[in-house]
Parts: structure tokens; sequence; C-alpha cells
């Protein structure tokens, strides 16, 4: 403004210069210097010297050239006011859109990933060296200037701070997300590949465990009727008779505790047609973790810790040993079935006791067992609770255990490796015909599940994977 005043006050001191010469050499002609001369044509020449002391023409000529000089200066800051002018406004509106990003960030916990960092530290970055840049090329101080900086420093402490408490949160918990997914697409691909389960002969253990399992085949109601839904049943594994049959029913009385009858069928058609059956009484079993290996049925006697074997071809109780510290009266049994404190199972390598102590507070306890003498070979502790899950099996050594997804769908859901002594989550979904898995006994010698499901026989295949190397 001041500079635009003084081109005015210019113009008008040179309109006052040439008034005021014309007025001069008009009043002042007498008294004036004047000098003269013709030239060749006869046209006479003059010259005026007026003195410095009527009126100080140079001085206003250096004043109009400082002026002039002022002007352009003040042009050039004038277009560069308003190109910072233009800059304040696009920061600001930059400065409000990371504001928004940031609290987004700050309200959602997994909608943004490390990529969204460096992109705001870059934008930031650079609004800061360009307000740094302004600030350098004002002289004095500008309040919206200094402000701008200021909130572009808060930003910069906001996003840092954010970013280094996600490192041990948000951006691990994504990136376990995105492996899980990719993880997923993988078994997507290979679900949807039509390939033919690998076979793996009866009795061998060179697979890498279960990786499936059929639909339930039901092979009839128990004999006793549909109101003994406990028991067990299933298929002598004999290492001695291979080639012999033996189909075993163990239903439990309506108590859901005592078991006081079986029968013994010698085929499959037997069972199916319920002909040429054996049915005999003990003196007393209790639950429904009983098992039959070698023409030797093995349970619980009741109440007590004690095993019982059974000699089939008899009737007769040919051993009876206690379970060291084995909890007993329903103190640990499965959840949804009482009374199967021990849980007796078999595998390729032979006769297995799954059940819990006081010591182990009600976790699951493996314990290998002779099977002609019940002595324990070994025992492995594990850290699943066995009121936990609805029921087990043992298939190579690795203890399968299950748990109740709805009235109409099992999961094998953990694991346990007696070779490795390594805990293991699956997840395998088991289809059922009715609410409550009662017992699961595996047959090696086939390769089935044989489950009681509240009174009905039921068959699974399993199909076994590969060795993953």
């Amino acid at each position: 403004m001041k500079c635009v005043n003084l081109a005015v006050l210019l113009v008008f001191l040179q309109n006052a210069i040439a008034l005021n010469t014309a007025n001069t050499m008009l009043q002042n002609a007498p008294f004036a210097n004047v000098t003269g001369s013709l030239n060749d044509n006869g046209v006479c020449q003059c010259s005026v010297y007026l003195p410095d002391t009527m009126f100080p023409v140079q001085k206003v000529e250096m004043l109009e050239i400082t002026a002039q000089v002022l002007s352009e200066k003040f042009e050039r800051e004038l277009a560069k006011v308003s190109q910072y002018t233009k800059a304040i406004e696009m920061y600001e509106q930059k400065i409000q859109n990371l504001t928004i990003k940031v609290e987004h960030m700050e309200s959602t916990s997994v909608s943004y990933t490390e990529l969204d960092f460096q992109l705001l530290k870059l934008e930031i970055n650079e609004m800061e060296r360009l307000v740094t840049q302004l600030k350098s090329t004002l002289v004095g101080s500008n309040v919206i200037v200094e402000q701008l900086y200021v909130e572009i420093k808060n930003l910069t402490l906001m996003v840092n701070d954010l970013e280094s408490l996600d490192k041990n949160n948000i951006l691990s918990i994504r990136r376990e997300i995105v492996a899980l997914q990719n993880r997923l697409k993988e078994c997507e691909k290979h679900r949807n590949q039509t390939t033919t389960p690998s076979y793996f002969p009866p009795g061998s253990c060179g697979h890498g465990g279960i990786v499936n399992i059929s639909q339930p085949y039901v092979v009839q109601l128990n004999w006793r009727g549909f109101s003994f839904k406990y028991g067990s049943w299933g298929r002598d594994y004999s290492l001695r008779t291979p080639q012999k049959d033996l189909y075993w029913v163990a239903p439990l009385n309506t108590d859901g505790r005592l078991l006081e009858f079986y029968r013994l069928h010698n085929s499959y058609d037997d069972l199916l047609l319920l002909k040429n059956a054996r049915e005999l009484k003990i003196q007393y079993g209790e639950g429904s973790g009983t098992t039959v290996y070698n023409n030797f049925m093995y349970y619980n006697i009741y109440n007590s810790r004690d095993m019982g074997k059974l000699d089939l071809n008899t009737n007769t109780l040919a051993v009876r040993k206690t379970l060291p510290n084995a909890a007993y009266g329903n103190r640990f049994s499965y959840a949804g079935v009482g009374w199967q404190d021990m849980d007796f199972a078999v595998d390729e390598s032979g006769l297995w006791v799954i059940y819990s102590t006081e010591d182990s507070t009600g976790n699951i306890m493996i314990s290998k067992l002779n099977e002609t003498t019940l002595d324990v070979l070994h025992t492995w502790n594990t850290r699943q609770y066995k009121p936990s899950i609805s029921n087990a099996f043992i298939i190579c050594g690795v203890l399968y255990a299950t748990r109740p997804v709805n009235t109409r769908k099992e999961e094998i859901f953990y694991t346990y490796d007696t070779n490795t002594k390594q805990e293991g989550k699956i997840s395998i979904i088991m289809d059922k015909m009715l609410e409550t898995i009662q017992s699961i006994n595996y047959n090696p010698s086939d390769q089935v599940l044989y489950v009681y499901n509240d009174g009905y026989l039921v068959k699974h295949n399993l199909i076994f994977q590969p060795v993953l190397h």
C-alpha cells in the first residue's frame, strides 16, 4: 500500500515540475542566462540553464528511479504473498484430511496397515518442509504460518504414537490374519481338487494322521432298546486270529452307569440280523469306556479305580489291577457323559487307558498298558482338561479328542502325540445322528471308528493324509 501511495506522489511531483518550469521561464526570462547561435540554415539555437537553487530536478529523478524499483519489488512480493495464501489454504485442507485419517485410525483397530503409516508420514514431512520454507521467506512473525507449523508437528507426534502402539498389536494381528487367509485359500484350492485319498494298509502307521472322516453309517439300534442310551460297541482287534470277526455290544443299564450285560457276534451279518448272538452277564462294570482286544474285554470295575480284564471265551475275570491314583466315582468324566472316568482304547501298538487324577487337576493322562498284566508301562500328562471334551480315541499313539459343535455335529479338535509329546489343534467335523456321543472305539484292522450315539450303533470310515515333510 505504501508503494502505491509513493507512485501517486511521484506522478504528482512530475506534473508539478513541468508546470513550475514553464512558469519560471516566462516570469524570469530577463534574468536567465541565455546564450545562442545560428546554425548553417540560419536557425537560432539556444540553451537555458536553470540553477539547482531554483528546483532539485536531479533529486526528483533519483526519487523516481527509486520509486520504480520499489514498485517492481512490491509487485514481486505481492505475487509471492498470493502464492503463499493459496499454499496455506491447500495445507489447511490437507491437515483437515490428515486429521480425519488419524481420528479414523484411532477409532478403528484393524482397518489400516503399515503402508498407511508410511503414506501419512510422507504427506506430513512434505508439508513440514514447505511450511518451513514459507517461514524462512517471510520477514517477521506470521500467526497463520506458525499455527500451521504447530499443527503439523502435533500430527507427526500423533502418528508416531499410533505406529509405536500398533507395532505390538494390530499390525502383528493383521499379519496373522493375512497368513491364515492364505492358508485358507490353499485349503480351498486343495479341497476343490478331485484327488484319490491315499491308501494305507490296515495296521500301518505310515500316514500323517486323520485328514477327514466319512458320513455316519447307522448299523442299528442296540438290542436292549432306545432307553439304553449309554454304552459302547466295536470289533475285536485280534493279532492272534486276524481273519476272525468278533463284534461286541455293551449297553449300560438305564442309569447310565452299570455295565451288566453284553453280546458277542461272530460276524457282521449276525450283528445286522441279530442272530447267533451270545448274551453274557458280568459282575460288574462301570461306564462306557469298555473295549475289546485279543478276545479280552477291558473295563472299569464298578465303584473303584480298578481295571478288569475279562476272558470272552469263559466270561471270567482274568486280571484285576488298580490304576494308580486314578480318579473315579464320576470325578472327571467326559462332558455330557457320566461315569466314564476310565476310557480304554486300542491302536496299532496295543492297549491304552485314558483317565485323570487329582494331581493332574482333571487334565487328561494317557497310560500304555501291558495287555497281559495290566501294569502301566508309561504315562503321558497333557494340558487338556478331560471334562471339557466329549470323547477320545487313540490312533498310532496319537490321542484325538472331540467336542460338540451343535446337536448334529462333533469336532475332532485336539491331538496329543505320545511319540513326540507334542500337543496340536485340528478341526475335523464329524456328523452325528443324535445329540450325544457316549463312546468311540477305533479298530486298526479296518480303520473304522465305532461310535455309540444315544443307543445307536454307528460307523465312520477314516481318511488319512500322507506324512508331511
